[in-house]
């Protein structure tokens, strides 16, 4: 096994490195504490030790360690559930949650990520073995390039236009340009929305991207990155202040609404842009009659 060893020690490397690349702190702000992050990077080490070395055990061979890669992706079928409850539990105390929908997307990504360290690892062991250290360097940067490139994922901003809107009140309704939102009774209450809150629209590019943006889960996930990023001045007893985001069913376009810390609409408006759309949001192309005449 001995002679196996660089093979090992670049594949694990590879895909530790990988697993480092991946998994950074960004706006979602989680994993945010020191135990998640260790915890992580060392659940993406043991994917890459098994990604190596399930070449030399088919080279030498030995059939019987390849079976550890079967067992080990059922453990990492276990992460996702693990993140989806600690998500949970985090959620509970959020004043703008994140939505199930958006939680289960997060939870689906760690544990791809895992099956993607232990790929890399895996490619990197077999460029050692056919073309020794030149090749598994070159194989794993383009494995680190690949998945950094891979878990970039859509944004909104690429499927919709985002612009500033007007924000006002129709006696007591809050209106978005002509969305109406929620009535809101208290004179010294609209006053403050009128001189403090900020409004986008969201003005989806084709049907697809209509269907997507109309999805409930992907509403609340927009409104919790924009609270994440700009603040905001809902409080357990100001329910007037939660951000909202409400669709116009005639023509598909989304307002959102905030009253945020800092009040920079360029701001808000890259921050709309900047939040991922969830797969359980996807939709794809329509085939149907109706769905080509929607199109036109």
């Amino acid at each position: 096994m001995e002679h196996y060893l660089g093979t090992i020690i670049a594949g694990t490397m590879a895909g530790t490195i990988a697993r480092m690349v991946m998994l950074h702190l960004d706006y979602r702000q989680y994993p945010g504490y020191p135990h998640g992050y260790l915890s992580h990077l060392f659940l993406g080490f043991i994917a890459s030790a098994l990604g190596a070395v399930a070449i030399p055990a088919i080279l030498k061979p030995d059939y019987t360690a390849v079976t550890f890669l079967a067992l080990a992706a059922s453990q990492f079928r276990e992460i996702r559930g693990i993140e989806r409850k600690t998500l949970e539990h985090l959620d509970e105390n959020e004043l703008v949650k994140r939505g199930s929908d958006y939680i289960e997307g997060i939870a689906r990504t760690f544990e791809a990520r895992n099956y993607l360290s232990m790929g890399c690892a895996l490619l990197t062991s077999i460029a050692y073995e056919l073309g020794r250290f030149p090749a598994a360097v070159l194989i794993a940067l383009l494995s680190i390039i690949f998945v950094r490139t891979f878990m970039a994922g859509e944004t909104v901003g690429d499927i919709c236009e985002v612009v500033p809107a007007r924000i006002w009140f129709d006696n007591s309704i809050l209106m978005v340009e002509n969305i109406g939102f929620i009535n809101v009774g208290l004179k010294e209450i609209r006053e403050k929305i009128l001189a403090e809150g900020l409004a986008v629209l969201i003005i989806p590019r084709n049907s697809d991207a209509r269907a997507t943006i109309h999805d409930l889960g992907q509403r609340q996930a927009i409104a919790h990155t924009v609270t994440v990023l700009l603040g905001t001045k809902k409080d357990v007893d100001i329910p007037e202040f939660t951000p909202l985001a409400r669709i116009d069913p005639d023509s598909g376009v989304v307002g959102l609404y905030t009253v945020p810390v800092e009040r920079d609409q360029d701001a808000l408006i890259l921050a709309v842009k900047r939040t991922p759309v969830l797969e359980s949001a996807r939709s794809r192309p329509l085939k149907t009659e109706a769905g080509r005449m929607a199109a036109r």
